[in-house]
C-alpha cells in the first residue's frame, strides 16, 4: 500500500512540474544589478556585454538561436520592445528554467542574458552551459 501512495505522490509532483501554469509576468524581468555569472544561490546565470550601436541585429540573432532550441518557447516580449522571456524544459522531467534576453542601458548599451530555474537552490550549471552554447554560435556566426 505504501508503495503506491509513493508512485502516486512522485506521479503528482511529475504532473505539476510539467502542467503548472506559467506566470509570464513574474518571469519576464532583467537581472536589474546583480552581478553577472552564478546568482541567487547557484540557480541562475547572468551573461552582459556592451553592444555597438543599437544592439537589435544582435538581440535577433541571439533571438533566432534561442528559438531553435529544442522544448523552448517564447513566453512574454519581443524584439521590438527589447525585451523577450523564453521557458526551455529539460527533456526527461521537463523542469522550466526561464531566459530573458534584453537590450538595457543608454551610453553603452548592454546586452543582457539572464537564465533561471524555477525549481530548486542549483541547476547544476544547466542555464551557463545552455546560455554559454548560444552565444557561442553567435560568435561562430
Amino acid at each position: 500500500m505504501s508503495f503506491w501512495i509513493i508512485v502516486i505522490a512522485l506521479l503528482a509532483l511529475l504532473a505539476y512540474v510539467r502542467l503548472a501554469p506559467v506566470d509570464a509576468a513574474r518571469w519576464h524581468a532583467g537581472a536589474e544589478g546583480q552581478k553577472m555569472g552564478k546568482s541567487q544561490g547557484a540557480n541562475s546565470f547572468i551573461w552582459r556585454a556592451p553592444v555597438d550601436g543599437d544592439g537589435a541585429e544582435r538581440l535577433a540573432e541571439l533571438d533566432a538561436v534561442i528559438r531553435a532550441t529544442p522544448r523552448t518557447e517564447q513566453i512574454a516580449g519581443s524584439l521590438d520592445a527589447g525585451q523577450v522571456t523564453y521557458v526551455t524544459r529539460t527533456k526527461l522531467m521537463g523542469y522550466p528554467d526561464f531566459t530573458t534576453i534584453g537590450l538595457y542601458g543608454d551610453d553603452p548599451r548592454y546586452l543582457e542574458v539572464y537564465g533561471r530555474s524555477r525549481f530548486g537552490r542549483s541547476d547544476l550549471g544547466v542555464n551557463a552551459k545552455r546560455i554559454e552554447g548560444w552565444l557561442a554560435r553567435i560568435e561562430a556566426r
